[in-house]
Order: C-alpha cells, then structure tokens, then sequence
C-alpha cells in the first residue's frame, strides 16, 4: 500500500494533539481555546494515517493574548490570528 501525500496537518501535543487539519504553508498554526491562543509549529516530520501522510505541527505553549500571567508566554506585540478551536 502506498501512502499519499495530504495537504492537510496533523497536531501532535497539546489540547489539540492528533487533531488534522486542512491548512498548508504555514510555519506556525495558532488556535484560540477558552480564550488561549494555543501554537504549534512545523517540522519536517510526516505521520502516516491510513493512506494519507500528514505534515507534523508539534505543540509549541500557550500564549495569553491579554498579557502575562505566571507560567504563561505573553505576545510581546505580535500578530496573533488564532483558528478559533472552541
């Protein structure tokens, strides 16, 4: 059997972690949970899943878009479009 290159991405850790999703050509994919902006970042790394081989995008931490809190990264002025994620 061989296995196809997909467009899609698989997440791999985090809140999200085995979640695939429709997105390309981007070097981070940034999603808006309970209001957290979650990231993940490519690699260069592919996950066979049947006959579809996904790009890996590894959890990167939580931002608070808001501003610091203990234990959280804050955005230091960066552009943020989070997916939202519910």
């Amino acid at each position: 059997m061989t296995t196809e290159p997909h467009e899609g991405v698989i997440l791999v850790g985090g809140p999200r972690d085995g979640t695939v999703l429709d997105t390309r050509d981007s070097a981070v994919v940034e999603l808006e949970i309970d209001g957290m902006i979650h990231r993940y970042v490519v690699t260069t790394k592919r996950r066979n899943d049947g006959d579809h081989s996904y790009q890996v995008y590894n959890y990167d931490g939580e931002i608070d878009p808001t501003g610091a809190q203990p234990g959280v990264e804050t955005p230091d002025g960066g552009h943020h479009d989070p997916i939202s994620g519910g």
